[in-house]
C-alpha cells in the first residue's frame, strides 16, 4: 500500500538553479519522502520549481521554517551560500541536506557541522559517488588489503566549462560564492571520492593557474602531488579546460593489485591473488555498463541515481535515528584538501591538511 502524503518526510529545497531540479526528481522517486516547497532569493525561480513539481514556493526562508509539513531542509544555493540556511534550518529542528561542497571553507563548514550537532539534527552532504556500487567495491578491496602495500593513488578530472557557462549567474568563478574553480566546483567530486577510498590525505605540493577562461578569480587548472595518511604517494589532477571533457578516472596501484575506475566503470581489476568474485565484478562494472553520465562536458548531462540512493539513505537515518553515510563530518575532509592545496599553490610550499 502506497504511503499517504502525511507518512512522507517532507523536504522543502533552498536555492532553485540547476541542482534543484536533479533533487526534486531524486525526491519524487522516494517511497517516504516527499517534496514541501522551495526558496529563492529570486522568488521567480522558486515559483517556476514549485509549478514544475506541485509544490508551493515560500517568500522567505522563516516561512519556510515554520511550516510544520517540512522536516528537513535541503541547501542548492551557490556553495559559499550554504552556511546560513543550514544553520538557520538546524536551530528550528530540521534536517539538514547539504550539497557540495558542504561549505567553501573549513571555518564555515564546521559552523554547519556544529549548530546540525548542537540542535540534534541529522545533517549529510551530496557526495553521489560514494553511493555508486563500483566505488563501493573498490574502498572494500582497499580495506580489506587485496592490493598489498599501496604505492599510488591519483585522481584525474579533465572536465570541459565554457566561457558563457562561468557568466551565467554571476557567482561561479569567484572566491566567495564558488570558494574556487576546478577543484572547488567540479573536482571536489573526485577528490572526495579518492580521499575516501584511500583513507585521507595529509600534505599536499601544488600548482595552480587560470589557462582557458578569462574574467573568473579562480583556477580552472590545477595540480597537485599528494601524500595520504597510510604513507601512499598521488596526484591529483582537474581542470576545466580540456575539451571536450573526460570521465573521472581513479587509479589505484599497489604491490598485490591494481585497479582503474571511470566514474561508475572498472576498466581494469587485477590481483595477483585472485578471487572467484572478481570475474563476476569484471561483468557488472565493467566497460558497457555505465549508467549515467558524469556531467564531463555539460553540466546538466547527470542522472540523478547518485542523489535518489543518498537521499534515501538520509531519510533511512532520519527514521532510524541513525547516521547518514555521507554525513556532515565526512564532506568536511575534501574541503580541508583543497584548502590546503589552494594555500600550497598559493604560497610554493608544501602544506599539511589542517
Amino acid at each position: 500500500m502506497a504511503k499517504s502524503t502525511k507518512d512522507k518526510l517532507g523536504v522543502a529545497i533552498v536555492g532553485c538553479g540547476m541542482i534543484s531540479e536533479l533533487q526534486s526528481k531524486a525526491l519524487q522517486a522516494l517511497p517516504d519522502a516527499r517534496i514541501a516547497g522551495y526558496f529563492d532569493t529570486v522568488p521567480e525561480s522558486a515559483r517556476r520549481r514549485a509549478e514544475q513539481f506541485g509544490a508551493r514556493a515560500y517568500g522567505s526562508v522563516e516561512e519556510m521554517l515554520r511550516d510544520p509539513e517540512v522536516g528537513a531542509v535541503s541547501i542548492c544555493t551557490p556553495s559559499g551560500a550554504h552556511l546560513e540556511p543550514a544553520v538557520a534550518a538546524a536551530r528550528a529542528g530540521k534536517h539538514v541536506m547539504v550539497e557540495k561542497p558542504i561549505e567553501t571553507t573549513v571555518e564555515r563548514a564546521d559552523q554547519i557541522i556544529d549548530a546540525c550537532r548542537k540542535a540534534g539534527v541529522v545533517l549529510g552532504a551530496i557526495f553521489p559517488r560514494r553511493f555508486q556500487e563500483a566505488s563501493r567495491v573498490l574502498k572494500d578491496a582497499v580495506d580489506r588489503g587485496r592490493f598489498g602495500r599501496i604505492v599510488l593513488a591519483d585522481v584525474y578530472i579533465k572536465w570541459h566549462r565554457t566561457q558563457e557557462y562561468y557568466a551565467l549567474g554571476g557567482w561561479r568563478g569567484t572566491w566567495a560564492l564558488d570558494g574556487g574553480g576546478a577543484l572547488m566546483n567540479q573536482g571536489i567530486h573526485g577528490i572526495d571520492l579518492l580521499q575516501w577510498v584511500l583513507g585521507g590525505i595529509a600534505e599536499v605540493s601544488a600548482f595552480a593557474a587560470t589557462l582557458a577562461h578569462e574574467r573568473i578569480e579562480v583556477e580552472d587548472t590545477a595540480v597537485a602531488s599528494v601524500r595520504f595518511s597510510n604513507g601512499t604517494l598521488g596526484v591529483i589532477e582537474g581542470t576545466t579546460g580540456s575539451w571536450p571533457g573526460a570521465k573521472i578516472r581513479l587509479e589505484v596501484g599497489g604491490s598485490k593489485g591494481s585497479a582503474v575506475l571511470e566514474d561508475e566503470v572498472i576498466l581494469s581489476w587485477q590481483f595477483a591473488e585472485p578471487e572467484p568474485a572478481d570475474e563476476e565484478v569484471r561483468a557488472k562494472h565493467g566497460p558497457g555498463t555505465a549508467l549515467s553520465g558524469g556531467g564531463a562536458g555539460d553540466p546538466k548531462a547527470i542522472g540523478f541515481e547518485g542523489h535518489r540512493r543518498q537521499l534515501e539513505d538520509f531519510v533511512r537515518a532520519i527514521r532510524t535515528g541513525g547516521r547518514p553515510f555521507c554525513a556532515g563530518e565526512d564532506a568536511r575532509a575534501a574541503v580541508a584538501i583543497i584548502a590546503a592545496i589552494y594555500r600550497s599553490a598559493r604560497e610554493g610550499r608544501a602544506v599539511r591538511v589542517g
